[in-house]
């Protein structure tokens, strides 16, 4: 363990900071647009099934596969770690937008026309009532995005944007199984705490709910 430490610990820990950006800057990302989206097709449902067709195909498309495609767009493409955050960021959306649509939906009809009796307008009743309430279920999409982002960002080594995949590979090339831990190892470890950490906070709002 010790030799297994001193060899990798250093790469460990760069690969291991690289991964975290990526998966942070997609999630953050697919959030900005994820809930906004969420949120439109609440309020116009016209949009629904483009909105919710178009995640749902970023889903279908194999991984590895739309790393490739995305190589030869102009501007957003490339080699490095701005394809690969694109990449993820389509991925995560599809979980962000159908929790943000779930929650709102799923707030007691009862509660919107006590604020519609208070003479809240539709703005304040979305920010006021139904996404404070919504919260909980926003999150659980989060938690599901980020999990499912940091095993895909392994693929990103594919395509020279570093992160823990970096290993996994090289032990797949060299038949090495040291290398392949290296790699998979902190990836769990990483989801596991990630999942953790959102379900606690998922958990706590659900709970501040019920208490109110």
């Amino acid at each position: 363990m010790n030799e297994f430490i001193n060899r990798y610990g250093a790469e460990i820990i760069q690969h291991s900071i690289e991964h975290l950006i990526l998966v942070s800057t997609s999630i953050f990302i697919a959030v900005l647009i994820g809930i906004p989206l969420g949120i439109l097709v609440t309020r116009k449902p016209e949009f629904s099934q483009p909105i919710l067709g178009f995640a749902n195909i970023m889903q279908t498309i194999p991984s590895l596969a739309l790393f490739g495609l995305l190589i030869p767009v102009p501007v957003v493409g490339g080699i490095g770690a701005r394809t690969a955050i694109i990449a993820l960021t389509l991925y995560s959306l599809m979980p962000i937008i159908r929790n943000t649509y779930t929650g709102i939906v799923g707030v007691d009809p009862a509660i919107r026309e006590a604020g519609r009796g208070m003479g809240m307008t539709d703005w304040e009743l979305l920010f006021q009532v139904e996404i404070p309430l919504a919260m909980g279920v926003i999150l659980a999409g989060v938690r599901v995005a980020t999990v499912f982002a940091i095993g895909l960002a392994t693929i990103a080594a594919a395509i020279a944007a570093g992160g823990l995949g970096v290993f996994i590979f090289r032990g797949v090339a060299t038949g090495n199984n040291q290398l392949l831990f290296a790699g998979a190892i902190p990836a769990a470890l990483m989801a596991l705490a990630a999942d953790f950490a959102l379900g606690w906070i998922e958990l706590y709002l659900n709970k501040t709910q019920i208490n109110k």
